[in-house]
Parts: structure tokens; sequence; C-alpha cells
């Protein structure tokens, strides 16, 4: 199982909506190296939802559901099935992952307009450092 970050502007769609829909596809996807990990996604492999703008900040789970597809407004690009997971026990904001120094490599700090990219474990073992993440997570 592996886990990608998928950026949204919570204005246009946040977490509260998906936990309120619980279901959604996840689209409007433009730039190629994002759409390429959409291609990577398989079912069950999670997501951490991260809301941008004024928030910057990793605010809950979701779970990949479907095998990527062509999205039907655009060939170019590739739409997953996610379903809302859980909210984190607290927002996660950009600045205190710059702080840490320790992901200066990841492209969330080095290319901050990808909207969705891969997750490196050694900051999955960093969140499951601060209990935002539970290994029970892992086994569902």
């Amino acid at each position: 199982m592996a886990y990608f970050l998928v950026k949204t502007e919570p204005a246009d769609y946040s977490l509260e909506d998906l936990a309120r829909e619980q279901r959604t596809v996840w689209d409007g996807v433009r730039n190629p190296q994002a759409v390429r990990f959409i291609a990577q996604m398989r079912p069950g492999d999670r997501l951490l939802i991260y809301h941008s703008g004024t928030q910057a900040a990793l605010v809950g789970l979701a779970r990949v559901v479907s095998w990527p597809r062509p999205d039907p407004a655009d060939s170019r690009s590739q739409v997953v099935e996610i379903e809302f997971v859980r909210p984190l026990a607290r927002p996660v904001s950009l600045r205190e992952i710059k702080e840490s120094q320790l992901f200066a490599d990841w492209s969330l700090v080095r290319q901050p307009r990808l909207s969705v990219m891969a997750v490196p474990e050694r900051f999955l073992r960093w969140l499951r450092g601060q209990g935002l993440l539970d290994p029970e997570e892992e086994e569902e």
C-alpha cells in the first residue's frame, strides 16, 4: 500500500465535503507530473488530504477505492474514486513540516504547486511518531 498527498482548496472542496459525501471522484488534475502520480494509485492506497491556500495543512485521511481511469473531461488526465477515512487529530501545517527540517527534499516543500505527490516513508514515520497515523490503518 502506498501513500499519496492530494491538495485541495477548501473553498472549492474540503475534507468536510468529503466527510459529508463519504465518496467522490478525485478529478481536475492537469499537471502531467501530478497525473502520473494518480496513474500509480491502486485500490487500498491511502491519501493524505492537504488544504492549500490560507490553511496550508494536512487535515485528513482518505482511501483510494478504484483503479485510475481517464478523466472524461480531459483525456490527458486521470481520475480515481476515493472515500473518507477520518480527519487527523490535528492539522499539520506546512510551516511545521518545513520547521522540522526533515523534508526539504520532498515535493511538498520543493514544488509547492504540485497537487498530487507520493509521500515518503520517513514522513509517515514522523506522523506516526506524533500519534497522527495509526499502525492499524496499514492493515485495513
